[in-house]
């Protein structure tokens, strides 16, 4: 299968004819590249499954083009969540609401939820409209693969696996979206995200409860069941900037090619060691941190990532990066 890379409105519609006749696509979204599929098509979601080499399991997000067509896949929840759809939709929140009796099991795994977001990018949004049908999607990468957050990202990985790819650009958030169920007594971050606990209780005027963390049987999000984000070498995740520097010389001495991600305040403190710059604010480091463990894979052979911190977007990045690095730390 030849794999096109298109744009603008051209890339709009062929995804969308591709999507209508039952295919799978690639397209953009403020957090990450997703491949989308028909959510009512039953055999269409299983080739979403089929590309990424991922469990059955694990469910998918709906993904819609605008948030008053909710109601097409869920048969209702709390109207006192409103607020939330009100205040972070367009954008990277996916609520888990009950399940509408026209979305398939492939889609939630079998459960009686299903995630429901509506995102902001542009791109997106029209070739969601040009669909006419609620789009499954998880991420546009092999399974437990590094997260894509450009079209060259997907192309790397979905090359002779899906049609065709639409172009929009470098996703502005950079990693996927915040999951809260909604379900339950009380609202519970089931993936943390750019919209963080904070931001979502402030908002409900009431606290907000974050998983675990416990593997489960049956996950009602992605993101909670496998490993994930996980660069082709070596990961770790350093104590701070001196923990970097330290582990970068240990693997430099042992023959290693290392190199360090880090916030840029930290650049000047690594003298002439090797380091990805992931900007100043956590908004930056949230954008750059995917883009920045696929150029580690390809130009290391060793991955140092310094600990973000554990307070609002960075502890978000934080959880992506210690999946990554399969919680190793120095």
């Amino acid at each position: 299968m030849e794999t096109k890379i298109l744009s603008g409105e051209q890339g709009i519609k062929a995804g969308a004819e591709i999507v209508r006749a039952g295919g799978v696509v690639a397209f953009p979204t403020e957090t990450v590249y997703g491949l989308a599929a028909n959510a009512f098509d039953p055999q269409a979601v299983r080739a979403v499954f089929a590309a990424k080499g991922r469990p059955m399991d694990n469910p998918l997000i709906v993904h819609l083009p605008d948030k008053n067509q909710i109601g097409r896949v869920t048969r209702g929840y709390d109207k006192k969540y409103e607020v939330l759809v009100e205040t972070f939709m367009p954008g990277p929140l996916t609520l888990v609401v009950p399940r509408g009796s026209d979305i398939p099991d492939e889609v939630t795994a079998g459960l009686d939820t299903v995630g429901v977001r509506v995102p902001s990018h542009p791109v997106c949004a029209r070739f969601l409209a040009a669909c006419g049908v609620p789009v499954a999607a998880p991420s546009a990468n092999l399974s437990t693969r590094i997260s894509p957050t450009s079209a060259r990202h997907v192309f790397e990985d979905m090359n002779g696996r899906i049609p065709l790819i639409i172009d929009g650009g470098e996703c502005e958030v950079g990693i996927e979206s915040t999951v809260l169920d909604i379900t339950g007594e009380a609202p519970v971050v089931l993936r943390p995200g750019a919209v963080t606990a904070e931001m979502i209780a402030h908002v409900l005027g009431e606290d907000v409860k974050s998983h675990s963390g416990k593997v489960l049987a049956a996950a009602p999000a992605p993101g909670m069941k496998y490993k994930h984000y996980a660069p082709a070498c070596e990961c770790v995740v350093a104590e701070n900037i001196s923990s970097a520097l330290a582990c970068y010389e240990r693997q430099k001495n042992a023959g290693k090619n290392p190199v360090i991600l880090c916030r840029g305040e930290h650049a000047a403190m690594l003298g002439g060691a090797r380091f990805i710059n992931l900007g100043g604010t956590d908004e930056e480091v949230c954008r750059n941190v995917y883009a920045a463990l696929h150029k580690g894979e390809k130009t290391a052979d060793f991955i140092i990532c310094e600990d973000l911190g554990d307070r609002g977007v960075a502890a978000s990045v934080m959880n992506r990066v210690n999946k990554a690095a399969g919680g190793k730390r120095v």
